[in-house]
């Protein structure tokens, strides 16, 4: 299995799932959408797989410095445009196990269930 995790790499939760693949080991490659950006295609097909609304971290700061017409009346075509201007908006970690499948967030029962570690 080939994984990739994306994330921002100082975010606590990516360093929670980090460390819990590391101590599963767990192999993996990882994408920093801070740094390297991320493309469209990616983004919608974690929408079609997981829901925009999923995907969207209306939780972060960065979603919640938007003005509030910004943040009102979102579709999926404008919260992914909202996401591939500010990558800090798409919730994390997201794991890509191939095939279509993704996991999103950090919890050990949900990686451990998805056949992930020792």
């Amino acid at each position: 299995m080939s994984i990739t995790i994306y994330g921002i790499k100082n975010c606590d939760t990516m360093k929670k799932a980090f460390s819990w693949l590391d101590g599963q080991g767990v192999a993996y490659a990882f994408h920093d959408y801070k740094a390297k950006g991320i493309d469209r295609a990616s983004l919608e097909a974690w929408c079609r797989a997981l829901g925009w609304d999923k995907v969207l971290n209306r939780a972060g700061t960065t979603f919640r410095k938007l003005p509030e017409a910004e943040r009102e009346g979102l579709d999926q075509a404008r919260a992914i445009t909202l996401m591939l201007a500010q990558p800090s908006m798409i919730k994390r970690p997201m794991l890509d196990l191939g095939d279509g499948k993704y996991l999103l967030g950090f919890k050990p029962e949900l990686y451990a269930g998805a056949g992930l570690g020792r």
